[in-house]
């Protein structure tokens, strides 16, 4: 009796049944995208009953938002690591932009819940938290490169708007094939290439003009 008792909790014993869950369905999205999962199949690959995902969850959006919220906190951390402590703004945000880029390479499953997944009809705030902090971050890095001459003035969330787009478009081409490229480092130096010919100089670095002697 003892036995089959322990038998029966086993599968409980992560250390981490939340962990697990999120690992689970993240695996189960890289296979059938991020709609076609049930709860019980995510459980089944915990290696838990099919009763415990609602320990955690009460159901698939609020798996799915949990999904999302930490993919949101790694590519905020993707962004800040990246940019660093460089001195020169301009290169700050555009070493953002790379971040963002790497993040989803790396983190595909992720990226394709946080952008492409149907919007839930109940507000996870937690993830819309966490969306809004991201976004945060890059017009942080907008508005220092405004401040420092390294945009043009203007209005902010405009040129965060235009940034995002430009390094959004590449991350989600390269993370479904559509990139005639053959690895990440091939990606991502087309992407700095992309941010450096397309963002707007401030009036301190006016691209010089052909035959203007510079």
């Amino acid at each position: 009796m003892v036995r089959e008792t322990m038998a029966r909790r086993k599968p409980y014993h992560h250390g981490n049944l939340r962990g697990a869950l999120l690992e689970a369905a993240i695996r189960l999205i890289a296979e059938v995208g991020p709609t076609a999962f049930t709860l019980r199949e995510v459980a089944r690959r915990a290696g838990v009953s099919h009763n415990a995902p609602y320990r955690h969850f009460q159901d698939k959006d609020d798996l799915m938002a949990a999904v999302a919220t930490q993919g949101f906190q790694e590519l905020t951390e993707a962004m800040l690591e990246a940019a660093g402590q460089r001195s020169d703004v301009r290169e700050r945000l555009k070493e953002a932009g790379l971040g963002y880029v790497t993040f989803a390479l790396r983190r595909p499953e992720h990226f394709t819940v946080m952008f492409d997944a149907p919007r839930s009809k109940k507000e996870h705030p937690e993830a819309a938290a966490a969306g809004e902090k991201a976004f945060g971050t890059l017009l942080a890095f907008v508005k220092s490169c405004q401040d420092q001459d390294g945009l043009p003035a203007g209005d902010t969330l405009t040129f965060a708007l235009l940034a995002w787009s430009m390094v959004h478009g590449i991350a989600k081409l390269a993370i479904t094939g559509r990139l005639p490229f053959r690895s990440n480092a091939e990606t991502l130096k087309f992407a700095g290439f992309v941010i450096d010919e397309s963002l707007p100089s401030g009036p301190s670095r006016s691209r010089p003009r052909k035959g203007d002697g510079s």
